[in-house]
């Protein structure tokens, strides 16, 4: 006969087997409930981070947060909090808190900080998303950077069981505050499907065009490259006609009521026929463009003469004060070549 106090401590045994089970048992269940979620399509109420909050990714993320999603929204500037909760945003000066969410989208002004919020600064001993993010969570960069770094940030996420969908964007600050975006993806067909609730608060048309994230953004690059070369010929043809007494506008007009329809020359030739240029993308920026798309095309043994042309203009249009221009102010270059005084809008050198 076993003895009452041996007897209570075994069954005392059994009970906290029992709970220790129970408890792994919950932990696992736990798990896959997380393991799905984050393979499971997003909605907009899930954790969603943002960094890059200038002109563009400003819109961007207002749009997200007023369609109801919970955006925490990096900045650098205490000082700029009060701004973004005003637009519904949850705002934080500390970047580890981006590892909590599901998905994170940047968008940001070139390649170094594309690649620092991916890999990290060993500096500052901040640690990147693609050390921080669960995985399962999904990068979604929608910067304008080149080729190279997209596969680097593509093969640092993989490498750490994230998503990495690159998707840049066709369409100016203006364009994005009103959703009317284009946006360019590509990745692995299971998280576009997740990112695409999003890309329907934040563009009017999602085109994909392939798996390999590099491709959206050599997409990017040399549409850029059209809408440059397009800027400079409009500039040129402005120049030949006020020379000759007339007035550009009735010039831009008969040609996008013709056989030059499309939106860049009837938004930027009407810019560029007024000579407005003020705000919009700023010269600098669409120089950086500019020189990735040369080196792309460089890269694939493609000559594009028309496109150092733009390059050697813009430095120009730069070096003359006019980096806070739009792109239109080519337009302002050309005139400038052809012995054409800058309009009163345009201080003085």
């Amino acid at each position: 006969m076993v003895p009452a106090g041996v007897l209570h401590i075994l069954e005392k045994a059994r009970c906290m087997s029992d709970s220790f089970a129970r408890y792994v048992m919950l932990k696992k269940q736990s798990k896959l409930t997380r393991l799905s979620a984050a393979n499971g399509p997003l909605d907009l109420q899930g954790n969603i981070g943002f960094v890059g909050l200038g002109r563009m990714g400003m819109a961007m993320a207002a749009n997200l947060a007023a369609s109801g999603a919970q955006v925490t929204a990096y900045v650098r500037r205490a000082d700029q909090m009060n701004r973004l909760q005003a637009l519904h945003l949850k705002p934080t000066t500390d970047f580890t808190e981006l590892f909590r969410c599901d998905l994170v989208i940047s968008m940001v002004s070139d390649d170094g900080a594309a690649q620092e919020i991916v890999l990290g600064h060993e500096d500052n001993n901040l640690a990147g998303l693609a050390k921080g993010l669960m995985p399962g969570a999904i990068h979604l960069s929608m910067s304008t950077i080149s080729t190279a770094t997209a596969s680097q940030l593509a093969s640092e996420h993989t490498r750490y069981g994230q998503g990495y969908v690159a998707a840049p964007v066709f369409g100016n600050p203006t364009a994005a505050k009103a959703r009317e975006l284009f946006i360019v993806a590509a990745g692995a067909p299971a998280d576009i499907q997740r990112c695409r609730p999003l890309f329907s608060q934040i563009g009017q048309q999602t085109f994909v065009i392939g798996t390999n994230p590099a491709d959206a953004n050599l997409f990017k690059l040399l549409g850029n490259m059209m809408t440059a070369t397009a800027l400079e010929a409009l500039g040129e043809v402005a120049a030949v006609i006020r020379k000759r007494g007339l007035d550009p506008k009735l010039f831009v007009d008969l040609m996008t009521n013709t056989f030059y329809g499309g939106r860049v020359h009837k938004i930027y030739g009407n810019k560029i026929a007024s000579q407005s240029y003020e705000g919009g993308f700023v010269m600098p920026l669409a120089l950086k463009d500019v020189r990735l798309a040369l080196a792309e095309a460089e890269k694939a043994g493609a000559p594009t003469p028309s496109l150092g042309v733009v390059r050697d203009r813009m430095i120009t249009g730069i070096s003359r004060g006019y980096a806070e221009f739009d792109w239109t102010a080519l337009g302002l270059v050309a005139a400038e070549e052809s012995g054409i005084g800058p309009p009163p809008s345009v201080p003085a050198k």
